[in-house]
């Protein structure tokens, strides 16, 4: 099948049409991906921020058409359209039976890159080839779990739910379920890429009475305002905690949420957040980037709380219809974020776009 590989850290992807892909096994489904969003983890592990053993095929945010499926899997057949999640649910293990479906033992695969058993499912040349992220969606099949694929309407344009996968999740996650903001709450998103204008819009949903939003790039903060932002503000003009705290009477917000994945903005949204505040964890900073808290017994008596955020906690087989029917009432804008569209073949330069912070999100054609 065809594929963008990466064989090197920071070298560009190679489209080829020799990948090969196992036949699902059971409990497993195999998708025609259609669509597949081009997210800041790919561009992570592309450049060699996050170590990935390699050859790899990346993309983690896709939908597309079931094609096929293996033994054992009753819910699911060939021509159903579904939305892809990286962390499927597995209902069984010490997270998923605690409410914690994020965190399932089979969302180790983002990390991994490889099935539970070490297996991939793909090869080239006879070699075994990684799947990215625990999809490796920048090709034309996925074979995944069965409950990785989440089944939307057939009205519903992959071309747009795709992004739902990993930012609306993400972002929208954050704030409805592991902040779980309540109405007239006051936010601040940090950081305005797919996933932080997602957060913005979570906040909205929520109910939140101020949503402060912070971006250095001017037209990022302008579709922040479009999708719910109440205030705009950039970091490279101002003290964004400082600011925050005056606009709040000297209180400072309810919940901040680090959306940009730099580790230094964890500590701006604890200088922002109020006593007995919550700052969120949602970006995925470089490996070598540490949190530093201090001094470390005034965080103990302000009671501020610091959490991370892996997939918006969500469980996908549960958030992603809710993400669509809030997309199908007008709740949730999904148009917006994409910016640019481009086929297969121009992986790298979808790759420039986002290294250079051009758009928001950008969506393959596979």
């Amino acid at each position: 099948m065809r594929a963008a590989l990466l064989e090197a850290a920071g070298q560009p992807l190679r489209v080829v049409d020799d990948v090969s892909i196992a036949a699902p096994r059971a409990g497993q489904v195999r998708v025609r991906v259609s669509h597949c969003g081009v997210c800041h983890s790919d561009l992570s592990i592309a450049d060699g921020v996050f170590p990935a053993p390699l050859p790899i095929v990346l993309g983690h945010e896709a939908a597309g058409v079931v094609d096929a499926v293996g033994p054992g899997v009753a819910h699911l057949a060939p021509g159903d359209p579904v939305v892809l999640t990286p962390a499927p649910p597995c209902g069984r293990c010490y997270w998923c039976v605690r409410g914690e479906a994020a965190l399932c033992a089979d969302a180790a695969g983002i990390v991994t890159n490889t099935f539970a058993d070490g297996t991939t499912g793909l090869a080239r040349g006879g070699a075994q080839v990684f799947r990215g992220l625990n999809l490796g969606a920048f090709a034309e099949h996925v074979v995944c779990a069965a409950s990785a694929a989440v089944p939307v309407p057939r009205d519903v344009p992959l071309a747009v739910a795709c992004v739902i996968g990993c930012a609306v999740q993400t972002g929208v996650g954050a704030v409805l379920n592991t902040a779980r903001v309540p109405e007239g709450a006051t936010v601040l998103v940090m950081g305005l890429g797919g996933i932080g204008l997602s957060a913005v819009q979570g906040a909205r949903i929520a109910g939140a009475a101020r949503v402060f939003a912070s971006d250095p790039l001017p037209e990022r903060r302008e579709v922040a305002a479009q999708l719910g932002a109440t205030d705009l503000l950039d970091p490279a003009a101002c003290d964004v905690a400082a600011l925050v705290r005056d606009a709040t009477g000297g209180v400072g917000v309810d919940y901040a949420f680090e959306t940009a994945g730099r580790a230094a903005l964890v500590g701006v949204g604890l200088a922002a957040a109020r006593n007995g505040g919550t700052v969120v964890c949602v970006g995925a900073p470089p490996i070598a980037e540490k949190i530093e808290i201090a001094p470390a017994a005034l965080f103990t008596v302000s009671e501020k709380k610091l959490v991370g955020c892996m997939l918006g906690s969500s469980n996908s087989l549960r958030e992603i219809p809710r993400l669509v029917a809030l997309w199908r009432s007008g709740r949730l804008d999904l148009e917006r974020l994409v910016t640019a569209r481009r086929p297969l073949a121009e992986i790298d330069a979808a790759m420039a776009d986002l290294r250079a912070g051009r758009g928001v999100r950008t969506v393959l054609s596979i």
